[in-house]
């Protein structure tokens, strides 16, 4: 994600100008942050927990969703694109577009040099506000190494890892694991 040029604008014209653009913007407060492109690993660990994630949750009442799928984040007047979002039960849209989602259960961002300060800080922070969300991944990208929060009361998380001496994830929130040697394979380890 880059931010430039700046531009300001309502929420309202946000979402207008969003849906008629060939590319994706995050919206923060009035300020609209243009996203980049994503690299081969970035793309190749995304689709490996996509593919993973929706074979185990294709008996359950849980929905899966990409990164073009929009979250509003009312707290922080914000709208931004997860990598992965898993939601269970209805979906809760934010307008009749049904483009842009509310209650996710689970969220997945995998890191990336030019996001990693903003997914650890910042949007990390936001999306810990969020009522439904109940389990949060940080994934790295250059070393299999996978950060895991689990809401274990409105104000507080509890972390784990994944590395190489420990394989494997439970997704407790939606009744799923994943195993580190699957997400990364096929990515070229630096």
């Amino acid at each position: 994600m880059t931010a430039q040029p700046k531009q300001f604008m309502t929420t309202e014209q946000y979402l207008i100008f969003e849906r008629q653009s060939e590319t994706k913007h995050e919206y923060l407060s009035g300020e609209i942050l243009a996203m980049a492109g994503a690299s081969a690993a970035h793309n190749i660990i995304t689709g490996n927990i996509l593919a993973s994630l929706h074979n185990q949750l294709r008996q359950q009442n849980c929905t899966i969703f990409p990164s073009d799928m929009r979250l509003r984040l009312f707290q922080q007047n914000a709208y931004v694109y997860p990598d992965i979002m898993v939601i269970c039960g209805s979906i809760e849209f934010d307008d009749a577009e049904q483009d842009t989602v509310l209650n996710p259960i689970l969220i997945v961002e995998v890191l990336s040099p030019s996001t990693e300060q903003y997914d650890r800080g910042k949007k990390s922070q936001y999306y810990r506000m969020i009522p439904s969300l109940q389990e949060y991944l940080l994934i790295a990208q250059d070393e299999l190494y996978i950060e895991h929060f689990i809401r274990y009361s409105e104000h507080q998380w509890l972390f784990s890892e994944a590395t190489q001496d420990r394989r494997m994830l439970q997704l407790s929130s939606i009744n799923c694991s994943l195993i580190i040697d699957d997400v990364y394979n096929k990515v070229q380890q630096r």
